[in-house]
């Protein structure tokens, strides 16, 4: 079995030389792997890491490609139009992978599954107090989703996935990526997967990291965009979407009527505020307890969840907003 191993990256120099050494220490046979690199335009040292892992190796294939039309989606069809394998696995730059996270996911397809994933634990490069206050806000139920993919020990059929494999079969029957869509084109395409019948086999024995982001004002555009393209694509494909992405853009709302309101009565904001900032405290003390770390900067903890959701929620309340102006540029027809 051939497996086309893909990756994408813009300005990751930072990150793509330990995936690369990840990905060097496979236990699966590098004779089977096609290795496809496709470098987004990058304006750092990405694609000339990209060339130099090139010169050095022992895989069946590896291809460095371009993605000029910049987009994340662009870049996995570009990786997809290219694979030659059976297999196709998806992997972020900002990710890191077990030596064994190919051979693991190949297991479960021959076991008789179309698509592979499991766990996908957050990490730091650089560990600080700070990062690691922002590690916990993001591994936390509270702060980041409650989707199965990130911690669940159950073996089970699930929506959506990050770092899958497919069966090149799969992407034949249901087609490329959307590249008018950015940040929710997963959600869009494992839709159409799963319409078509195709089912995603989550197994907590795969495991892959995604290094979380290094700053509070880089995690809070991330948050900002993501709810962005939740709200845009509410107006495209609402079905691919789940009730918990809205949750956000809800306590914001909530927040906008409530501060309104104050303008008679400071009640409901005060009774709002207390109630979301009652959980916070308790979701940063079950967060603690779990992760075992007792520097004083994590009593922001309760903050950093307040920002982290006020983004995404103002985020996807503007994207619902603009997606009458951007209708026609969005449609999928």
């Amino acid at each position: 079995m051939l497996i086309s191993l893909c990756v994408i990256a813009l300005n990751e120099e930072k990150t793509i030389e330990h995936l690369l050494n990840d990905i060097k220490k496979q236990s699966f046979p590098h004779s089977s792997i096609q290795l496809i690199l496709v470098d987004s335009c990058s304006q750092d040292d990405t694609k000339k890491i990209m060339n130099e892992f090139f010169e050095n190796s022992d895989f069946f294939d590896i291809k460095v490609l371009d993605n000029i039309k910049k987009k994340q989606a662009a870049g996995w069809n570009v990786a997809i139009q290219n694979a030659i394998g059976d297999v196709i696995i998806r992997v972020d730059a900002h990710a890191s992978i077990p030596t064994d996270f190919i051979e693991k996911n190949i297991k479960v397809l021959e076991s008789g599954e179309d698509i592979s994933g499991g766990k996908r634990p957050n990490i730091l490069v650089n560990s600080t107090n700070w990062t690691e206050l922002l590690l916990t806000a993001e591994s936390s139920m509270f702060g980041s989703s409650i989707a199965p993919y990130r911690k669940s020990e159950e073996k089970k059929y699930v929506n959506s996935m990050f770092h899958a494999a497919y069966r090149k079969e799969v992407f034949n029957n249901v087609g490329l990526f959307n590249e008018k869509l950015g940040r929710t084109e997963d959600n869009e395409l494992h839709y159409r997967m799963r319409k078509a019948g195709y089912k995603f086999c989550y197994s907590p024995e795969i495991v892959s990291y995604q290094h979380v982001r290094s700053s509070l004002k880089k995690m809070l555009k991330q948050k900002f965009l993501n709810g962005y393209w939740i709200g845009l694509t509410l107006g495209v494909c609402p079905r691919c979407l789940s009730l918990y992405h809205f949750v956000p853009a809800s306590f914001v709302l909530a927040l906008i009527v409530c501060s309104i309101i104050s303008l008679y009565t400071p009640f409901f904001i005060l009774l709002l505020l207390a109630l979301y900032f009652s959980f916070a405290i308790l979701m940063s003390f079950f967060s603690l307890k779990q992760t075992k770390k007792n520097s004083l900067v994590l009593i922001l903890l309760p903050f950093i969840f307040f920002s982290l959701h006020f983004f995404y929620g103002i985020g996807t309340i503007i994207g619902m907003l603009a997606y009458p102006f951007k209708r026609k540029s969005l449609s999928l027809n």
